[in-house]
């Protein structure tokens, strides 16, 4: 059968499940995409790289193709180290493989390298700090512990650069900050994002998908016992 491209929108791995479960005949192949990004937070320029994966594939001999970023990394500290980013990039990607094998759903598990991200950064040194995790302070909390999630959504504007072009998107982005046994961390997530001049065509959407995953993580926030307010884009 010929294939086209797929009718019905897909954003979301939960898209995917949600077709696989209806009794569509499902594929999946990933692919990574690293880019050079320049953000504008709170009109302070920074240079960074974000971890995207492509999940491309067929529903019923129709194509489909979307993006999800899974970690952001800086050679400051404006946001998470490369050696730490590769590490929570791979904890995501690694959950979402899972979730689509348990539907039924093959995909070659393949994960972000240290190597690929060391070419990237001018001037890397590895860190070999310890340091925790949002899924830690998750942890924590079922274990008994206070834990309290403090939560910041931003619309973040930023270039994408390609071999030959960039691309102006807008980042949905959460800045969660975590307090517990007098420690205090901020983790950000990238919920999802769009091509800044097609604002109009493509923010409700978006807004939407972000929103979704708020709801699944504050889901898992509550069943943590995690002290949170919940907050949404509009």
């Amino acid at each position: 059968m010929k294939t086209t491209e797929l009718l019905r929108p897909l954003n979301r791995v939960t898209d995917l499940i949600d077709e696989k479960e209806k009794g569509s005949s499902v594929t999946c192949t990933p692919a990574f995409e690293i880019l050079p990004v320049e953000f504008l937070h709170q009109k302070n320029p920074f240079k960074a790289y974000i971890f995207l994966c492509r999940f491309n594939g067929e529903i019923d001999g129709e194509l489909y193709s979307f993006r999800k970023c899974y970690a952001r990394g800086c050679p400051n500290n404006l946001c998470s180290h490369v050696s730490q980013a590769v590490l929570i990039a791979n904890r995501y990607l690694q959950r979402d493989y899972h979730r689509l094998t348990e539907a039924g759903i093959q995909v070659d598990e393949n994960l972000f390298t240290l190597e690929d991200m060391i070419v990237k950064f001018d001037g890397y040194q590895k860190e070999h700090e310890s340091t925790l995790d949002l899924e830690d302070y998750i942890q924590m909390s079922r274990d008994g512990n206070k834990v309290t999630m403090k939560i910041n959504l931003e619309y973040v504007p930023a270039v994408e650069y390609f071999a030959n072009h960039k691309s102006s998107q807008t980042f949905l982005t959460a800045d969660l900050t975590a307090i517990a046994e007098e420690k205090e961390q901020t983790f950000q997530r990238c919920l999802s994002c769009y091509e800044t001049n097609k604002e109009e065509e493509e923010k409700t959407i978006k807004d939407e998908v972000a929103n979704a995953r708020l709801k699944e993580l504050y889901h898992v926030f509550a069943g943590a016992s995690v002290k949170y307010e919940s907050i949404f884009f509009q």
